[in-house]
């Protein structure tokens, strides 16, 4: 008698399940969206209502059981792998002309990334040291907050856990994930408001109007490409790109990670090298995608393969999906447990919303001068990565642009090699701050230095 998995295991449909429940919060989202004028007049995508659906859902489950709907694990593994992924197919789009005529701005969006960054931080360490001061609270928690709001709920976790057993800080983790939770928040009520101004203004019904002539075959079959239906279909080659690439990214992942395991980089390997480099899945997928591109880009020169493989159209519909995933379930694993810690209370609602109102109107001043042809694009892309996730940022930019008109989505994919070219000073600073009230100090000098030169650059270098 076997003694392996059933096929009526629950082990075997909990995936399925969890993903059924996902697409079908997104699913009534969409039908509320259009039977509810207010909805629609709030602007809200149907990826974020579907991930608060299912997080009162689950509140309410949670109070009459005691126990949660889903696995938070599965939920947060859908998330990481869900960006992940995304940014693989972004990367494998083909990048048309009318972007190239932006040459530069990928390079200003890191700069602005990593500006909003030293923002949260500055404002998340004056907060935890002064609440320090009058309440004894944990003086380094502040820089929690640009990892929460900026990186997400992985770097959030990462940090949180690593304050928590390197220095300290107790329920450390359930704090960081909390900030990233407000983040979600944050970025959804944020992108709401600038979208309904917007409407306001009537700048979403000209682009609606913009947008609403039919698809092309052009844009489906592209010229020279693999056939729509052969041998195999065209998305499945597609999905084996983006797959392809991913894979690339997590050997890379887990050879760097090999070497820090061997202890050769002692407690800087293990405390910040390797948070950073899983935390980072994102920016090592889309290096593959690119890689991948241009290998078969270099293969169909030389003869090797007749016809093109990377789809542009699909690549949107597969990066879009992904990114529908990502942000449904990321706001589903909210875990609000900090807030039954009576001390966070104060500095969680200070640090997030000082944070979110200050890089709201940062980033609307930023981009009104540096970007001034997609101002709009280029804000909700930026604010929704950095008050949630990139693919929050994604899915506000659909709103106002839903086929990837203006430079802003690429901006997202190619900007990450210069922002962490110009971040990497505060990632080292991670480790530094938390270390004594006096270095968290110092940490906050080194900020707004770094903060006064990268202004500088990018103002002097504008348009």
């Amino acid at each position: 008698m076997t003694t392996g998995t059933n096929f009526w295991d629950q082990s075997i449909w909990s995936f399925v399940i969890t993903l059924t429940v996902l697409l079908l919060a997104m699913l009534v989202a969409t039908i509320l969206r259009q039977r509810f004028s207010l909805i629609r007049r709030f602007m809200i995508p149907s990826s974020v209502l579907g991930g608060f659906l299912i997080l009162l859902a689950n509140v309410i489950y949670l109070l009459i059981t005691g126990r949660h709907i889903f696995d938070r694990a599965l939920l947060e593994t859908l998330t990481y792998h869900g960006l992940g992924l995304g940014f693989a197919a972004m990367s494998l789009r083909n990048l048309d002309r009318r972007s190239k005529e932006y040459k530069g701005d990928s390079f200003r969006t890191s700069l602005s990334v990593v500006s909003s960054y030293l923002i949260q931080g500055v404002i998340g360490l004056l907060v935890s040291l002064l609440l320090y001061y009058l309440i004894d609270s944990f003086f380094g928690s502040g820089t929690i907050l640009p990892m929460g709001y900026g990186q997400g709920p992985g770097q959030a976790y990462n940090w949180g856990r690593t304050y928590e057993n390197l220095y300290g800080f107790e329920e450390g983790t359930s704090f960081g994930l909390t900030i990233a939770a407000m983040g979600f928040i944050a970025s959804s009520i944020g992108g709401i408001i600038y979208l309904n101004k917007m409407r306001g203004q009537g700048l979403l019904k000209a682009r609606e109007e913009a947008q609403q002539e039919s698809l092309s075959p052009q844009h489906i079959q592209g010229e020279n490409e693999i056939p729509i239906s052969d041998s195999i279909d065209k998305l499945t080659v597609q999905l084996a790109l983006v797959f392809f690439s991913y894979l690339l990214a997590y050997l890379t992942m887990r050879g760097l990670n090999a070497i820090i395991e061997t202890g050769a980089l002692g407690k800087f390997g293990t405390n910040t090298l390797q948070p950073l480099i899983w935390g980072f899945n994102f920016l090592f997928s889309t290096l593959f995608g690119l890689l991948v591109k241009a290998l078969f880009r270099m293969l169909q020169k030389k003869g090797i393969i007749k016809q093109h493989f990377t789809n542009t159209f699909m690549q949107d519909r597969i990066a879009g999906f992904m990114f529908d995933i990502m942000v449904v379930a990321s706001i589903a694993a909210i875990n609000l447990s900090a807030f039954t810690h009576t001390e966070f209370v104060l500095p969680l609602v200070i640090m997030c919303v000082g944070g979110a109102v200050v890089t709201y109107f940062y980033l609307d001043y930023y981009c009104k001068r540096i970007f001034p042809d997609y101002r709009h694009e280029a804000f909700l892309s930026l604010y929704g990565m950095l008050t949630g996730t990139a693919s929050t940022g994604v899915i506000l930019l659909r709103e106002a642009d839903p086929r990837f008109t203006t430079p802003a989505a690429n901006n997202l994919v190619y900007q990450q090699g210069y922002a962490i070219l110009f971040g990497a000073p505060l990632m080292l600073l991670m480790g530094f701050s938390p270390q004594s009230p006096g270095n968290s100090w110092i940490t906050i000098g080194v900020f707004v230095v770094m903060l006064a030169v990268l202004n500088f650059i990018a103002f002097r270098k504008k348009r």
